[in-house]
């Protein structure tokens, strides 16, 4: 099947204009040590935009000719693109929104290729290293920033899946609505379906109360990008080196969490937070998370709560709410929550912005390789504290996830076989029950597609 391409040249907005030669070479380098690859997957998947797809491969497969090169002249660079995705183009231009993301792209990964990888000042085997590399990615990027609005720190974090029903996309606007009314902006991965809706019901809420301004924040990962596109309403994009550094950027930024049901992504956020709050260090500190869904969806959550509370016991369970079929007191509960938040940190004389008191384990920071040696060597038992239960069990959701939609973990899936997830048999069966309810409700992928298991639960 033939889609529709076009050829471009388009300038940079912002102040991203400018690039030393070396540069330009390590971006152009297709070699494996070169940064070409990434730069072209992550610029289509920005161009694909509004994309029904959720397969990094079978997006590049579909534009097997696309090329992105970049151009210097006396007045700055130009980024030019070869049979890109005409979705991203109205009459010839380019849309702004999509110009934006691209130079997004480029800015992030030369950041973080020149200034934090193999940099001495940045101690990425150490916690306080680590989280020092993601200010520093955030600030480059211009995500932090002083409260503006005089009243209370604002932004929400919205975690759910790609692959969601019609009438859970719609609650998840519902949702957003009634936040925007309040004034709460809205951070999510980027991507459709849980991503999109809470962003496209704040905007919806900040337009009723004029509010200008309003962020909708999208935060993620080269492997992750291709299956989930950025959505149009995204005006603030940062690309992560990798998935831990993703999660940690969104705790530290966000004031609030509300998930909404998902798939084994979502499941791995849930369990990275409550790792995190299950530190003994972080007892005291307030994080509202709020789980939420349809009446439709209360089995969903049922089930996640049953998960947890065989896996990580009671005080994992006390550390979230469970609402059902209720926008209007999600928004409320999280109003709440932020002002619990606001007074703590301003006891504590935390910044807003940056929640630096939060502490998080190395466990939780450092990058997990979803191979299958280290799939079948994950320590799933409950001889250990919750909090590192918790890190190894965020750990098994992550190589599925890889399995089911990187590119790198579909490859190995397809080479060696299915991953093993081997641990105590309780675990192990609340685990296989959970998948296969994702599975049932079709949360693995895009409705329409079948979904083969990227692993297998040895009890």
């Amino acid at each position: 099947m033939d889609y529709d391409v076009i050829d471009a040249s388009i300038s940079p907005t912002g102040r991203l204009d400018i690039l030393s030669k070396s540069e330009v070479s390590l971006l152009l380098d297709t070699s494996q040590g070169g940064l070409y690859q990434m730069l072209r997957r992550c610029s289509l998947a920005v161009l694909n935009s509004g994309g029904f797809i959720d397969d990094g491969q079978e997006l590049l497969d579909r534009y097997k000719s696309f090329e992105i090169s970049l151009v210097q002249n006396e007045r700055g660079i130009r980024l030019a693109l070869k049979g890109a995705p005409a979705v991203a183009f109205v009459d010839g231009h380019i849309i702004k929104g999509i110009s934006e993301h691209l130079f997004s792209v480029l800015r992030d990964i030369i950041y973080v290729s020149n200034e934090i990888s193999g940099n001495p000042s940045f101690d990425l085997q150490s916690p306080e290293g680590t989280t020092d590399a993601v200010f520093h990615i955030l600030r480059n990027a211009n995500i932090l920033r002083p409260v503006v609005r005089p009243s209370l720190p604002n932004l929400v974090v919205c975690w759910g899946g790609h692959s969601i029903p019609r009438h859970e996309y719609d609650y998840t606007k519902l949702v957003g609505y009634e936040m925007g009314l309040r004034g709460l902006d809205i951070c999510t991965g980027c991507g459709p379906g849980a991503m999109k809706g809470p962003m496209k019901g704040a905007a919806i809420g900040h337009a009723k109360q004029r509010i200008v301004g309003g962020r909708y924040l999208g935060i993620t990962e080269p492997g992750i990008i291709a299956a989930e596109s950025p959505n149009p309403i995204v005006n603030d994009l940062v690309i992560m080196p990798d998935i831990e550094k993703r999660l940690e950027a969104f705790v530290r930024t966000g004031h609030a969490i509300v998930v909404f049901p998902g798939g084994a992504g979502t499941a791995e956020e849930i369990l990275y937070l409550l790792g995190i709050l299950l530190h003994p260090d972080n007892a005291e500190i307030p994080y509202p998370l709020i789980l939420t869904g349809p009446e439709r969806a209360a089995e969903y959550f049922h089930q996640i709560h049953q998960f947890i509370g065989q896996t990580l016991g009671p005080t994992a369970q006390a550390r979230y709410q469970i609402i059902i079929d209720d926008p209007e007191r999600v928004a409320r509960e999280a109003v709440e929550g932020i002002r619990r938040v606001r007074e703590f940190r301003k006891r504590r004389e935390d910044a807003y912005y940056f929640n630096w008191l939060l502490k998080i384990a190395p466990e939780f920071q450092k990058p997990f390789a979803p191979t299958h040696e280290n799939m079948r060597g994950l320590e799933l038992h409950r001889d250990q504290p919750p909090h590192r239960l918790a890190a190894n069990l965020r750990r098994a959701f992550s190589g599925i996830v890889a399995g089911n939609v990187k590119e790198a973990g579909r490859r190995a899936v397809e080479q060696h076989g299915l991953f093993e997830i081997r641990g105590e048999p309780a675990i192990m069966a609340q685990m296989d029950k959970l998948l296969k309810s994702f599975i049932a409700q079709q949360r693995m992928k895009l409705p329409g597609k079948e979904y083969a298991p990227c692993y297998r639960v040895v009890r």
